[in-house]
């Protein structure tokens, strides 16, 4: 594009939300569904943030050195509106969380364990032969697909990462959505840069952003890029009157750490890192995007009815400390792939992008503002919740592992949900190999295939959450009865949605896992 042409699809941009009023946003009728936007940032946990999600013991938001550290005011600003978990889980890598959310099953059901290689199949030494690499495909059941067929218009922005290169689920276009910027097989980019094309010019052109050639050669980051597209196709459907559902999942925070020159000045002086800092900026990006979210559906006059799931894919991946150290996720242990907390748990934010409780749709799932809910949920439960407001049904014969989370959302306890999470990778190399972790309540098992010094030698690592939230003291020995009892469930859950497992040395015998013995805890290998 033409400089002097690039500049005037700037100005217009700049101008347009100026002139909605003008030119004909308003509505004849009064919409009849809601708008739903997920907002899903690659690789940011729970602590890359300034807005604190843990508590105290009086359930009050407590601040850690972290907080203080990365800037998102709008993270604030949104939770201002709505409501915050701090107990919210994903799988510990991106593909698998990618596929639960867009289908409401476990990443066990869907076999999606591991992160999808573009272009090998990347099941591990020992990983299960069986495994779902080929991720999502034209037959599958997804969220764009439903929502699509009631009257939904349906709009991918950003990260995909839902299919190997030469299969169906790389593209977007086939699994439901009805329009994709830069959505394809790679799960990051080449580069940040505009001026290095989006990673289309140099080293990594197999990672090139594809659908940017607008802003080649330009200074235009990354995640703003994603940003006015996304507003563009905003402009579009609000023009027709339809419901649109917005997947705006952003490449950021995923290495590679470019620094987002707009925010480089902020961490200069923070002692960290190069990289360190630089994942502060491409934070503060993202945030920044999520802020001109805001305010795009405010001046399109939709914010009152546009619903805003707010989330991360893993645990964090930010350039501080060893991988099953306390360090990037502190006070919680581990980052991105590993068995610990620091890997799973993730930000996860609910609000109505302008809360009105007069309005009907907010009416239909309030939403509690500047709460917290501290009750255990994962990223299955989004499914459901989304299909439900929307008026929308999974076929009958589509399993799903999520539950409706109306009640939490509204602040409340809601006591007919199980409180567990099934963690499955049954895969190498990672931050932690060959792992299933299970979550009821505030205890939580870890089962170790092959045990290693990583997993202090024995299948089993037992901790009480609640007491031990940095996952200091493995209970296995001290607590054989509760152990006993947390690996029935974790066995039960990966046989409830027919896992597959690590093989043996023969390269075909599947590894299940083992019950703990009942006298001391601790099955004989151990």
């Amino acid at each position: 594009m033409k400089p002097c042409l690039l500049r005037s699809v700037r100005q217009a941009a700049v101008l347009l939300p100026l002139l909605l009023p003008v030119v004909g946003y308003a509505r004849t009728a009064e919409p009849t569904k809601p708008n739903l936007v997920v907002f899903l940032v690659d690789d940011m946990g729970v602590m890359d943030t300034s807005l604190p999600f843990l508590t105290d013991e009086a359930g009050k938001p407590k601040r850690y050195p972290l907080n203080d550290f990365y800037r998102t005011p709008n993270m604030e600003r949104l939770a201002e509106r709505g409501i915050r978990f701090n107990n919210f889980c994903a799988m510990s890598v991106c593909s698998p969380t990618r596929i639960t959310l867009l289908t409401g099953q476990n990443a066990a059901r869907h076999r999606t364990t591991n992160w999808i290689n573009p272009d090998s199949d990347n099941r591990g030494p020992k990983g299960p032969p069986d495994w779902n690499w080929k991720g999502l495909t034209r037959r599958s059941v997804t969220l764009p697909r439903l929502l699509q067929g009631c009257g939904y218009r349906t709009i991918h922005v950003g990260k995909a990462h839902l299919g190997p290169r030469a299969f169906e689920g790389a593209d977007p276009l086939n699994l439901g959505f009805d329009v994709n910027v830069g959505g394809c097989s790679i799960g990051a980019p080449g580069s940040y840069y505009g001026r290095n094309n989006y990673g289309a010019s140099g080293k990594k052109t197999s990672h090139a952003v594809p659908n940017f050639e607008a802003y080649h050669g330009t200074d235009t980051f990354l995640t703003e890029a994603l940003t006015i597209e996304a507003k563009r196709l905003l402009d579009e459907t609000v023009k027709t009157g339809r419901p649109f559902f917005l997947y705006l999942a952003h490449y950021a925070v995923h290495a590679p750490f470019n620094s987002d020159p707009r925010f480089a000045e902020h961490y200069k002086d923070s002692g960290k890192s190069k990289p360190a800092q630089a994942y502060a900026t491409l934070i503060e990006g993202m945030d920044k995007s999520l802020g001109d979210i805001l305010d795009h559906l405010d001046a399109l006059g939709v914010a009152e009815n546009t619903l805003i799931f707010f989330l991360g894919d893993n645990g964090s991946d930010a350039p501080l400390g060893e991988p099953h150290a306390v360090a990037c996720a502190a006070p919680l242990r581990g980052k991105k792939g590993a068995h610990y907390e620091g890997g799973m748990r993730v930000p996860f934010i609910a609000a109505w992008a302008r809360p009105n409780p007069a309005n009907p749709f907010q009416k239909r799932l309030p939403i509690a503002a500047g709460a917290v809910q501290p009750q255990l949920a994962s990223v299955c439960d989004l499914f459901p919740t989304l299909l439900a407001l929307a008026g929308a049904n999974a076929p009958e014969s589509h399993a799903v592992d999520g539950a409706r989370l109306d009640k939490l959302l509204a602040g409340a306890r809601d006591d007919s949900r199980e409180e567990s999470f099934l963690m499955h990778y049954p895969h190498a190399p990672h931050r932690s190999d060959y792992f299933t972790a299970y979550r009821l309540g505030e205890w939580k098992v870890i089962y170790h295939y092959f045990p290693s010094p990583a997993s202090e030698n024995s299948h089993y690592q037992l901790y009480h959450l609640a007491k031990d939230p940095s996952e200091q003291r493995n209970l296995a020995s001290s607590e054989p009865e509760r152990l006993r009892e947390l690996m029935k469930g974790l066995i039960a859950g990966l046989d409830r949605c027919g896992a597959v497992y690590p093989v043996g040395d023969d390269g075909t015998s599947p590894q299940k896992p083992r019950l703990p013995d009942p006298v001391n805890g601790l099955s004989s290998v151990d």
